[in-house]
């Protein structure tokens, strides 16, 4: 089983979102129909901007995503979602093609 990186945005709050999951079109969904009072929830509806592939260890995919939610940095999501070359730890994530800015 893969697990991805994905980065939903909120055009109605102007905010990001980062998440990891083995099928991010299943959890964009998810996070724009839940009844559960939840941080996406407030925020709806939310557009999938990026995917990235992290591999087949869900260990590694949540590493990565703690990584990018601690940075608290909108200029690094905004860079991922660019497509701008990664360094360090996120250099070894893959770039989904199918989703459009």
């Amino acid at each position: 089983m893969m697990y991805y990186l994905y980065i939903l945005y909120s055009p109605t709050s102007d905010k990001y979102y980062v998440g990891y999951s083995n099928d991010p079109h299943s959890r964009l969904l998810a996070h724009n129909s839940t009844d559960r009072v939840t941080y996406t929830s407030k925020y709806r509806p939310w557009v999938l901007k990026a995917i990235f592939s992290c591999g087949k260890v869900e260990g590694e995919a949540m590493r990565i995503e703690k990584f990018i939610k601690k940075q608290k940095s909108r200029k690094l999501l905004e860079k991922l979602i660019s497509g701008e070359l990664l360094t360090g730890i996120l250099a070894q994530l893959v770039r989904i093609p199918q989703v459009q800015n």
